[in-house]
């Protein structure tokens, strides 16, 4: 159990709607996975990102990227900051998993477009890893405006994760 620090933004699990946790408030933390945390509030369990850690008292996630050198996007920065999200369930960033199947960036509107998936249609942490995946990328210098996609077609497949991934979940063959 801890105290949050400062008004600590989260997410609610399954749904992936916004909420702030008051500061002073008793959380229990359930979870670290991937520098999130897990917690349960006020009965509702509830996801906060890494990089708000300080929030609850502990060492946030540094999620930092080099000033901007122009007003565009750098799509090298997007895929960079896809690698630090984890799937909540497997220790394994979403774009090793297979998960992100493309992303799009549009210069003049400043927005980027994700089409990503799941590892299977029925997961009830979708919502979050939407969240979490809009939450992250729009930390990337000149992003005003994150769309994340769902799609199943393809279906993901364990073959779509990198060898890394399959060593470090034993599912290599």
């Amino acid at each position: 159990m801890v105290v949050t620090q400062t008004d600590c933004p989260a997410r609610i699990v399954p749904a992936g709607t916004p909420v702030t946790i008051p500061k002073d408030t008793f959380v229990t933390i359930t979870q670290s996975l991937g520098g999130n945390y897990t917690l349960t509030w006020h009965g509702q369990m509830v996801r906060v990102d890494g990089t708000d850690a300080a929030a609850l008292g502990l060492e946030a996630e540094k999620l930092s990227f080099p000033p901007a050198e122009t007003d565009e996007i750098v799509e090298t920065q997007v895929w960079d900051a896809l690698r630090t999200i984890y799937d909540p369930e497997i220790p394994v960033d979403l774009v090793n998993l297979g998960l992100i199947y493309s992303v799009r960036i549009d210069q003049q509107a400043h927005r980027v477009d994700i089409d990503m998936t799941l590892t299977a249609p029925g997961c009830g942490m979708g919502p979050v890893l939407v969240g979490d995946v809009e939450y992250r990328v729009a930390k990337v210098p000149n992003v005003e405006t994150v769309k994340v996609e769902l799609i199943f077609d393809p279906p993901w497949q364990r073959d779509m994760m990198s060898e890394e991934a399959q060593l470090a979940t034993g599912m290599f063959y």
